[in-house]
């Protein structure tokens, strides 16, 4: 049997989770070539790198002194739960990695809590000692504190803290005494973290996560929880509904490194791939032929927000994207319920749209962004929060918020966010920042981030996470001001955005092609304004000194997606393609739009 111990990462986006595990991997002297690039290894997706933030669960593994580390990289966000919870059950330890000067924060305490629900036993590691005011002993009394009050056991609280830097790469046990690498992380792994219990008996493996490749299609990757594996075994595959279907494992592999290397068997407690599984989904479990015995599905949060997804039907579609039929958005919808856990997909009565239920904006966001990269245009709806019904009572969620801000702001961020029936819980003050707690409806922190990064003067640190389902709270105020609509299709003149200047805010360039009834502004007022954008000057033979003058144009507001859809009314939609990111009216025809008010 060989020496396995399975590890999970867990951490606040930001805190350096990716670098040390890329640093993992190198002491793991696996990638002698790729030392010099400083590349990041696992975020390897370009939307991780850009954002700095882990969106899908990867799998590695290392060997050190003749164990064999699996290391799962975990996502911090709150809004990829559903990566999170099925990823933990994989493994039989974790590294809590938190920053050693901001400390625990609410992201770190959604995942973690979760480890201790399912019982792993963690070792803390202090980050980022190296920056000029970090503060490693408070920080270590606070994850204390943190686990504590999340009921961890007397074992889980005896836990082994090491200190260290992953960008300077190295980790040591105490953070005054910095070595040379990460022999330190290493050794403690091994020491305190549990060898997988052996378990005798017939085969059972829970399918935690799943692969794609073009030649065999879905792989499923699991662990084995009890017996071994084979190439070529015959098995039953148990699904969710309690159906059982025969299958057959054609080829196993497990991890090495960043690659699979295919094996003959595998034994209880590693994590290995299996391809030639038909027809599986993520909690279904692979037991024996003749007397299958299935394990617990992995339970997944709810979704808290929809989203209308349809075809892009404005008078530009099919200009720059690949695909553009409803045959394509579904399929694309419907391949990524196979790996995206959180998410529900509705076909409305029309057949061209869909309902896209999930656990935040930033979650649907980046399925947006993907398939938007993928060469896809699509249109989508104002996000809604997800209302139930108990008892007759309308329940809505919750969200647990911290805002983290310089002590002259916090008067008018406190207004902002109990405008939005959020509740202060706490306020903490600690070296001139102001630290906030509150609850507040999920409808609450729609279009909330870019308010306070104005209000804050972009100082503010903001973080929220799903606590439950609350009794309604009431209305909110929306955005009052109405949108300034283009009536004519064509070309935008800077002579006529020039003109129209003193009536609000534009969100496009001069010289940009707009369609009628295109959003191209924010007016100052409330109600919607109509402008004609496509008037061009009227040149005439006189020339005098005082009808010549430059247009002077304020520049133009440009949105990122997330903001987009923050900002969309509910009659408006956001048109996404592969190099535009539009806001349009839902009717485009200003005498439609008319007649709809009047119903």
């Amino acid at each position: 049997m060989q020496d396995i111990r399975n590890i999970a990462i867990i951490a606040h986006v930001d805190h350096g989770k990716t670098t040390t595990v890329d640093k993992l991997l190198l002491a793991g002297q696996l990638f002698r070539d790729n030392q010099a690039t400083g590349e990041l290894i696992l975020d390897n997706n370009d939307l991780e790198r850009e954002r700095g933030i882990t969106i899908l669960s990867k799998n590695v593994s290392i060997n050190y002194k003749g164990t064999k580390i699996n290391i799962i990289d975990t996502p911090g966000h709150a809004d990829f739960g559903g990566e999170v919870e099925r990823v933990l059950n994989m493994a039989d330890g974790c590294l809590l990695l938190v920053d050693a000067f901001e400390g625990p924060m609410p992201q770190t305490r959604f995942v973690l809590q979760k480890a201790i629900e399912i019982g792993l036993k963690p070792i803390v590691v202090i980050n980022k000692v190296d920056k000029p005011n970090c503060r490693p002993e408070e920080v270590q009394e606070m994850v204390f504190d943190l686990m504590f009050s999340l009921e961890a056991t007397e074992e889980q609280l005896d836990f082994p803290t090491i200190y260290g830097s992953a960008k300077q790469g190295w980790m040591s046990d105490d953070w005054k005494k910095p070595t040379q690498d990460f022999a330190a992380l290493l050794d403690a792994i091994v020491k305190y973290i549990p060898a997988p219990k052996i378990l005798e008996g017939t085969p059972q493996m829970l399918i935690t996560s799943l692969d794609y490749s073009k030649y065999v299609g879905r792989i499923a990757v699991g662990r084995v929880h009890r017996g071994e594996l084979r190439e070529g075994m015959d098995v039953s595959l148990c699904k969710r509904d309690g159906s059982i279907v025969k299958s057959k494992i054609k080829e196993l592999n497990v991890f090495e490194g960043l690659g699979r290397a295919k094996v003959q068997s595998v034994q209880c407690g590693d994590i290995c791939a299996l391809i030639g599984i038909d027809g599986f989904e993520i909690g279904d479990s692979i037991a024996d032929f003749n007397n299958p015995e299935p394990l617990d599905p992995i339970d997944i949060d709810e979704p808290t927000m929809s989203m209308m997804f349809t075809i892009n039907d404005s008078p530009f579609f099919g200009k720059d994207g690949k695909y553009v039929t409803s045959r394509h958005i579904h399929d694309r919808l419907v391949r990524e319920l196979d790996k995206n856990l959180a998410l529900r997909v509705e076909q409305t009565d029309n057949a061209d749209s869909w309902i896209v239920f999930g656990r935040g904006v930033l979650h649907l966001s980046v399925l947006i962004e993907t398939m938007r990269r993928e060469g896809y245009e699509l249109q989508v709806g104002q996000p809604k929060v997800i209302i139930k019904e108990v008892d007759g009572m309308k329940y809505e969620p919750v969200e647990h918020l911290t805002i983290n801000l310089p002590e002259e702001y916090s008067s008018k961020i406190i207004d902002l966010v109990t405008r939005r029936r959020g509740e202060l819980t706490m306020m903490d003050t600690k070296n001139d920042r102001v630290f906030l707690e509150f609850t507040i409806p999920s409808r609450g922190i729609i279009g909330l981030n870019n308010m306070a990064l104005t209000l804050s003067a972009g100082e503010a640190v903001i973080a929220h996470r799903f606590l439950e389902f609350q009794p309604w709270k009431g209305d909110i105020d929306k955005r009052q001001n109405g949108s300034i609509i283009a009536s004519e299709s064509g070309n935008a003149f800077a002579y006529a955005l020039d003109k129209l200047q003193d009536r609000g805010r534009f969100f496009i360039e001069p010289q940009t092609d707009i369609y009628m009834g295109q959003i191209v502004g924010e007016h100052t007022k409330e109600g919607d304004l109509v402008v004609n954008l496509t008037k061009s000057k009227k040149l005439t033979n006189v020339r005098a000194s005082g009808t010549d003058d430059k247009a002077k144009l304020a520049p133009a507001i440009i949105f990122s997606l997330e903001e987009a859809l923050e900002y969309i009314k509910e009659d408006e939609y956001v048109e996404v393609t592969p190099s535009a990111i539009r806001l349009r009216k839902i009717y485009l025809d200003e005498n439609d739009r008319k007649r709809m008010a009047k119903k």
